[in-house]
């Protein structure tokens, strides 16, 4: 990573950082073993968008998945906001799609679903945290890089590049 900054145990990851580390995910993912993308909002938008560009996946869904309240600070089990139909996930091979593996929690509870569902699930992040992984062998398909570091994506409004009811130069 070129340009990440770490200031009070947070990596604050520039947009360069990102395509970077969304490369390093392209690289060990092959696009014509998915049917689908499902990105787990919010964190993994934006890499779940980048991915479909890279790879002219155009079949994108998304899962609205609640599990952080604050920085450190979680809910006993995420709460699925929404969440694909089971038709739009029966007998399809889903990549999905999010920011960061932390406890695992997320990602474990998402893939049982599409399992449940009738679909196969494999799991892609940019940063996979193993020693707070709560899930023993469990592991993200796929991850771009290892980290035990809050990680503050470009994306964050924590960046600086807006405040409501500002205009972006003056947050």
């Amino acid at each position: 990573m070129s340009e990440a900054q770490e200031y009070a145990g947070k990596l604050y990851l520039t947009w360069q950082d990102i395509t970077q580390l969304v490369s390093r995910l392209l690289g060990q993912v092959n696009p014509r073993e998915f049917d689908c993308i499902l990105a787990i909002t919010r964190g993994g938008m934006i890499p779940a968008c980048l991915i479909s560009e890279a790879t002219d996946q155009r079949n994108i869904l998304t899962a609205a998945v609640m599990f952080y309240t604050d920085v450190g600070e979680t809910i006993q089990d995420p709460v699925f906001l929404q969440f694909p139909s089971d038709h739009l996930l029966y007998g399809k091979r889903v990549l999905v799609v999010d920011d960061v593996w932390d406890s695992g929690k997320t990602a474990v509870a998402v893939r049982e679903r599409i399992r449940l569902a009738g679909g196969r699930a494999q799991i892609a992040v940019l940063h996979y945290k193993p020693k707070k992984n709560r899930y023993p062998g469990e592991a993200p398909d796929y991850y771009a890089a290892e980290t035990d570091a809050w990680i503050v994506y470009p994306w964050d409004p924590a960046q600086g590049w807006t405040t409501p009811g500002q205009e972006a130069g003056q947050a």
